[in-house]
């Protein structure tokens, strides 16, 4: 556990010190996100913050390639690939950060990034569907690059509040260090030192450090360039975590058996659902409109808590709060028994729903920061 401790640590204090750095050359270069009639943000605001989040995973990853036991997860090449594909997505979200680049250049390096990392090891080798299902090879190639794509462009899409995506993948990949930890832990014979483990505590520090920085009013996005990182990065994770768990490896002691051949397919679901849910509407959304389902509008969820009354900074605190609540109950099913967890799980939900119907009821007036009409078009504009 030590060695995750100081890889998080890394992270975090790199990504918080590069920040500055990054604001500087985000006004120097002009990159900034202008205020457009879908965003809650009232002047504009430099980005760029994804390339320290990246420096941040970057350099935990160097450093603990030079660390005793965590030197064997780099004896395959998956976690070089990861590191290269996140620099590739970096690289194209950046560019756009400062100079807008068109959907189809941005999903050209999406599918490079990718690639890199499917080539790499990073893939679906098997399905955990009740008992390990092997699919053909260029099958389960495909799986990973469309799980890496629709990963992407989940987090970006959710990225529409201050701190809200730095939040919600802070907590994806807090959840998926628990769940691959303790499902290492529980191999016969143990081995806590994995890739899955090892990009989760990484990811989490990259974001933990951004979000001092980020939260409302935040002094600094992180852009495209943080979005289509931290989206390529998440989706290592679950592929690592859903593809490449052997439930014959899981002691009796452990975790048991069941919930080493269902969860692994479960866990990363419930853990991205909010981001999932948000894109696969906006597609049907779009769609139905006559829309191309990348053109932007303002129904997202968070505009949706907006719309019905919460304030900018209550709305991030509930989504992350639902985002807790399904991610954590999925994986309580791990350690807890099944009857225990549900009913644990049941309360969480009932409570997250009650705050979200609830508190808009007593919202002081003049702190909801912009009005949206049923077409998610600004009122007070």
């Amino acid at each position: 556990m030590r060695e995750y401790v100081y890889v998080f640590l890394i992270a975090l204090a790199t990504t918080y010190v590069f920040v500055p750095l990054m604001r500087t050359v985000a006004d120097r270069v002009g990159a900034f996100t202008e205020v457009r009639e879908r965003d809650v943000h009232v002047t504009p605001v430099p980005r760029l913050g994804g390339v320290a989040m990246f420096l941040g995973y970057a350099a935990a990853t160097l450093v603990a390639w030079r660390m005793p036991f965590l030197r064997q997860v780099f004896e395959t090449g998956e976690l070089v690939g990861i590191l290269l594909g996140a620099g590739v997505v970096c690289l194209v979200g950046a560019i756009d950060d400062v100079r807008e680049l068109d959907a189809l250049t941005k999903l050209g390096g999406q599918l490079v990034a990718a690639a890199i990392i499917a080539f790499a090891g990073v893939q679906f080798f098997s399905l955990p569907l009740g008992t390990v299902t092997v699919l053909p090879a260029p099958l389960l190639v495909l799986l990973t690059i469309f799980v890496v794509v629709l990963c992407i462009n989940a987090v970006n899409f959710i990225d529409g509040l201050d701190g809200l995506a730095a939040g919600l993948v802070a907590i994806a990949a807090a959840t998926f260090f628990i769940y691959s930890y303790v499902i290492s832990a529980s191999y016969a014979p143990p081995n806590v030192f994995s890739s899955a483990t090892f990009v989760s505590a990484a990811l989490a520090g990259s974001c933990l450090g951004f979000l001092p920085h980020n939260v409302f009013p935040a002094r600094l996005f992180m852009g495209d360039s943080g979005a289509l990182t931290l989206g390529l990065l998440l989706a290592a994770a679950t592929i690592l975590n859903v593809g490449q768990i052997n439930p014959d490896q899981v002691s009796d002691q452990g975790a048991n058996q069941l919930a080493a051949t269902v969860l692994p397919l479960l866990v990363p679901i419930s853990i991205m659902l909010l981001p999932l849910l948000d894109v696969v509407w906006a597609v049907v959304r779009r769609t139905a409109r006559g829309q191309r389902p990348w053109q932007a509008d303002s129904q997202h969820l968070h505009h949706r808590m907006l719309q019905i009354g919460h304030g900018h900074r209550r709305a991030v605190l509930l989504l992350w709060l639902w985002a807790l609540v399904i991610a954590l109950g999925t994986v309580s099913f791990v350690f807890l028994e099944p009857l225990l967890a549900a009913a644990g799980g049941a309360v969480m939900l009932a409570l997250a729903a009650g705050l979200t119907a609830w508190l808009p009821r007593y919202s002081a007036p003049g702190h909801r920061p912009k009005s949206f009409d049923h077409q998610g078009q600004r009122t007070d504009a």
